[in-house]
């Protein structure tokens, strides 16, 4: 068995096929087969079931691939604990990111910073939604993923803190109170927005046993934002998030009473993480 054999099949599993998983590594489809085969072989079991349009990974497969990512982990933080060694010259950062706040506001200023100090590491982000920041992090697909804290399972480190604010289109009659209640949000057409805090919106309806009345989902604020601006729905997202300036056919009121939202950066076990791993940790910290 080696890394590259368990690389390979980790990248077939994440890509769901063997011609994916070959462009993206840059080799023949067939060297791509050969070393699941070869892998299959050694461990006695069969890892990846086969369709014709794609792959699924067997019941051993799902359990066998964390052991997988666990171990190309390590042997990540073992190359870049012996570039370390040598000015961290040479390495990898897997990051995640979600949503507006994180991802066009705090990690454009922390990677511009980071690749002037360390311009041998070379850098890999993969944004989604909250909660897939979160499975990724599970998985070992990323080093360090950007989370709405608490996160208790993880080691966090607090970067910001912002609130939640309800978005009400111009016109709309609530538009003029200085604050709004969950409840208010709950007689219109609601749209709730993937890529952000979705997960907090949801919890905080659940915890006041409330139901919005969701008609639209929409994988970017952008389009939350045109939803809402046309007045055909309200909506709850992070006031980070939101764009500098004017906000032409909506309102933004506070919710009442006030709920913050942390932003931090999260990692599996901070006592195993790379250089490359604790350097973009601590050049984030807050002074």
């Amino acid at each position: 068995m080696t890394l590259t054999q368990l690389e390979i099949f980790s990248l077939v599993a994440e890509l769901r096929g063997f011609t994916a998983a070959a462009m993206r590594l840059g080799i023949s489809q067939s060297a791509v087969s050969h070393a699941i085969k070869s892998l299959e072989q050694e461990l006695g079991v069969e890892l990846l079931r086969r369709h014709q349009s794609a792959v699924e990974l067997s019941d051993i497969g799902q359990q066998l691939l964390l052991r997988a990512r666990a171990m190309l982990g390590l042997a990540n933080t073992l190359r870049q604990e012996a570039a370390d060694a040598q000015g961290m010259r040479r390495g990898t950062l897997r990051i995640g990111s979600f949503g507006p706040t994180s991802s066009m506001k705090l990690l454009p200023p922390l990677l511009q910073r980071y690749r002037a100090l360390h311009p041998g590491i070379e850098v890999h982000i993969d944004e989604g939604p909250d909660r897939q920041v979160i499975q990724w992090l599970d998985e070992r697909r990323i080093d360090v993923g950007f989370v709405v804290l608490p996160e208790e399972r993880f080691d966090t480190v607090a970067l910001m803190e912002d609130q939640m604010v309800a978005l009400l289109p111009a016109a709309h009659p609530l538009a003029a109170h200085p604050g709004l209640a969950l409840k208010d949000l709950c007689h219109d057409p609601f749209v709730l927005t993937e890529a952000g805090s979705s997960e907090l919106v949801t919890r905080l309806f659940n915890a006041a046993q409330l139901t919005p009345n969701v008609r639209y989902r929409c994988s970017q604020l952008l389009s939350t934002l045109h939803v809402v601006g046309r007045g055909d729905a309200v909506s709850v997202v992070s006031e980070g998030s939101l764009p500098a300036g004017e906000y032409p056919g909506f309102v933004v009121r506070p919710l009442m009473p006030r709920v913050r939202r942390r932003i931090g950066l999260a990692v599996l076990d901070s006592r195993q993480i790379s250089p490359a791993t604790r350097a973009f940790i601590d050049l984030a910290r807050p002074a």
